[in-house]
């Protein structure tokens, strides 16, 4: 719930270090989304104050690194380059990094166990991470840091939809609530209201269109639409069980008890 925060830290970061104008429209269009990805995320709170303080303290961090990312790229004082940019903090994150693994898992890591996951896989761990530093980058050089962590959101709801496509992962009603809340958020700060009032228009009268070409397709459509939204809800709010629950043993116990009444 608190990492969903980071859009709102990170445009209150750019306003303070004077990289972006402060905008009100902007700020409660972002909070909207936030506000959604709370929603989704409201079932799961499990309050620590030593967690909380270090999730605060990162998103703070977080904010500020991408902020001054931003400035190295766009301002008029620097107007960096994405690659020479990465050319320059990279290393300082590495140096940085290699300085906490130094006490934290060297200690704790033999080369056996190196060995074991293989060097290849660590090598593909390092290009991935090599490429999503440059994509980073090159991103928030053509956009800005806030679209960089709306994106972040984005692949929230993305790897939602796949774990319910690929492992029928359940989700409650309050979590799709809250995610569509965010989902039509970023379409707003996307488009803004004047193209999706176009939008909607167009679409309006195509789906007159087709209703005037072919009517009976259309209530075939309509009632498909609403056949899977019925589905969708009462699967969101149909009761779950525990993992242990065999309804066989249900059948079963029911059957011996129904015999042993007919023996008495």
């Amino acid at each position: 719930m608190l990492k969903a925060t980071t859009p709102v830290a990170v445009l209150l970061a750019g306003w303070s270090l004077g990289v972006s104008s402060p905008n009100l429209k902007q700020f409660l269009n972002v909070s909207a989304i936030v506000v959604g990805v709370i929603i989704a995320s409201f079932g799961e709170i499990d309050f620590v104050l030593v967690g909380f303080l270090f999730q605060m303290a990162g998103i703070l961090f977080e904010a500020l690194r991408l902020t001054m990312v931003q400035r190295l790229l766009s301002s008029a004082d620097f107007k960096m380059d994405p690659l020479v940019s990465l050319y320059y903090f990279a290393p300082v994150c590495a140096a940085m990094n290699g300085l906490v693994a130094l006490f934290w898992e060297v200690p704790k890591v033999s080369m056996a166990e190196v060995y074991h996951v293989g060097l290849f896989t660590f090598f593909l761990n390092g290009l991935c991470a090599f490429m999503l530093n440059v994509s980073v980058v090159f991103l928030i050089g053509k956009t800005s840091a806030v679209v960089l962590t709306l994106c972040g959101v984005l692949k929230d709801i993305m790897l939602v939809v796949a774990s319910m496509m690929i492992w029928g992962t359940p989700v409650s009603p309050l979590q799709f609530f809250g995610y569509s809340i965010a989902l039509g958020g970023m379409v707003y700060y996307k488009l803004g209201y004047d193209q999706i009032k176009g939008y909607a228009g167009e679409a309006a009268r195509h789906w007159a269109e087709f209703g005037a070409r072919k009517p009976i397709l259309r209530k075939l459509s309509i009632i498909v639409m609403v056949f899977f939204t019925i589905v969708l809800l009462f699967g969101g709010l149909a009761p779950s069980y525990a993992a242990d629950y065999n309804p066989s043993r249900v059948v079963a116990g029911v059957t011996n008890g129904v015999g042993k009444t007919d023996a008495n």
